[in-house]
């Protein structure tokens, strides 16, 4: 007979709900991971992980196409087989969600499979049959969000999803919405060689980051050829993929061969019943407090349905968090030092505070700054555009926020946020003895400017 009590029932397969479920297994807690998709959710299956596969092709790819020659290799004849790196990308999905299947039954964990519906504060329906459970973690995760505009439902208007399960290339797309996602699909298509145009209602593409970011990305994008419109409102969309957008008071249009929404992500809890156990919610988006509770007892939530932070390590540090606290260690989580990261050429990380956010706090503030143009490694990897730029505090020296763009910057962020976990100080950052020639050399020698004493600074 099919086991229908649990100590855990986690709701959601994606990285924080099947982290979530082998840390509570770990713990000897009697778990059941709840999914009715694949296992790996959007972030694996429809999101990080072959957005990231498609970009390190598209790299490659513009690098041998640009700069092949000064490097040495000649390229002629250069192409993409994009039915074969659409391939690739199924290959890699698959072998890790394989990996993540494995995890899961080794620990001895219940997958069921089908849509959990809640029915009271510790019990659940799924399309097999009534459970129940002890604790419940929510981790349904997000959906891509649709502009409510008139003819957003037109067969030529496709989400991340389709964008991300294509296999050919439009010879075109306009991209509605200029945040992460659409820059990094921004920089796909144009790095292959498509015409691009970015239509983004607020007054900068990823309008949250530090300002030094988002004017640095905006000039690459345009030196790509993208087209890009901020401060526009999307009007309606018409047959062809002809988009008609309203910018600075004038009624403009625009087309092309897909039309990409990527306005941000909503929270999936449509249909999970969150009435019957009397979860409160906010903006669709679940409540939790730091150590993931809801105002149920017993029923906790991670990831993007909470809202907090949209971001799969995220998720996954929410689902280990929530797993201790089931089993009795307090664990709060911290939010201050998760780095957010962009998948551009060059990629962009960032941690902790904007410089904009530090001003609005008042806070007293030094600025370390050192371009990839003076850094060795950089120039030999081709990138002379990017920097590493810390804000530390000027009296105590505490790390505020750090924002890198340069090659493996999505790598180098986790530095920092060590240090800023660990309090370390700029001066502890700047006398740490970094490897020569590095990239990371650039956070070292950022550390030594907001000291006032940088050797190699322009």
């Amino acid at each position: 007979m099919a086991e229908t009590q649990f100590d855990v029932a986690v709701i959601g397969g994606g990285p924080g709900g099947y982290v979530c479920a082998i840390r509570a297994a770990r713990l000897g807690k009697k778990t059941a991971l709840v999914e009715s998709r694949e296992l790996g959710g959007t972030c694996l299956n429809r999101g990080c992980i072959p957005t990231k596969t498609l970009l390190h092709t598209a790299e490659l790819y513009a690098e041998m196409k640009n700069h092949g020659k000064e490097l040495g290799i000649m390229t002629e004849n250069l192409s993409v087989d994009y039915a074969a790196l659409a391939d690739r990308r199924d290959r890699i999905i698959a072998r890790l969600r394989k990996g993540i299947e494995s995890l899961v039954k080794g620990r001895r964990i219940t997958i069921l499979r089908g849509n959990a519906v809640l029915t009271g504060s510790r019990s659940f329906r799924t399309e097999e049959g009534e459970y129940t459970a002890q604790n419940i973690v929510i981790a349904t995760g997000s959906e891509p969000a649709a502009v409510p505009v008139p003819g957003a439902d037109r067969p030529e208007v496709i989400n991340s999803d389709a964008v991300l399960a294509a296999r050919t290339l439009p010879e075109s797309v306009v991209i509605i919405g200029g945040g992460v996602i659409g820059v990094e699909f921004a920089v796909l298509f144009a790095s292959l060689g498509r015409k691009v145009t970015i239509i983004e209602m607020l007054p900068h593409i990823l309008n949250t980051m530090d300002e030094s970011i988002r004017e640095t990305q905006t000039k690459i994008l345009k030196k790509m050829g993208v087209e890009i419109h901020t401060g526009a409102r999307l009007l309606e969309i018409l047959a062809g993929g002809r988009c008609v957008y309203e910018e600075r008071g004038l009624r403009q249009e625009v087309s092309g061969g897909a039309v990409i929404m990527a306005a941000g992500r909503r929270p999936a809890t449509g249909a999970l019943g969150l009435e019957a156990a009397g979860v409160a919610v906010e903006k669709g988006f679940v409540t939790v407090d730091g150590c993931l509770r809801t105002n149920v007892p017993g029923i906790y939530a991670i990831g993007d349905v909470t809202g907090k932070a949209q971001l799969a390590h995220a998720a996954s540090a929410q689902g280990l968090a929530a797993a201790a606290n089931i089993a009795g260690k307090e664990t709060e989580m911290r939010y201050d030092s998760i780095p957010a990261c962009v998948y551009t050429n060059p990629e962009i990380a960032s941690v902790g505070m904007t410089e904009a956010r530090i001003k609005e706090a008042g806070l007293p503030y030094n600025t370390g700054m050192f371009p990839a143009a003076a850094n060795g490694r950089s120039l030999i990897m081709g990138d002379s555009s990017g920097f590493v730029k810390l804000l530390t505090h000027r009296d105590t020296g505490e790390i505020l926020g750090a924002h890198i763009m340069a090659k493996r910057a999505t790598d180098m962020i986790g530095e920092i946020a060590l240090a800023m976990r660990a309090e370390a100080t700029v001066e502890e950052l700047a006398d740490t003895v970094h490897a020569h020639p590095s990239l990371s050399e650039m956070i070292m020698e950022a550390a030594h400017d907001a000291e006032g004493l940088c050797c190699h600074k322009p």
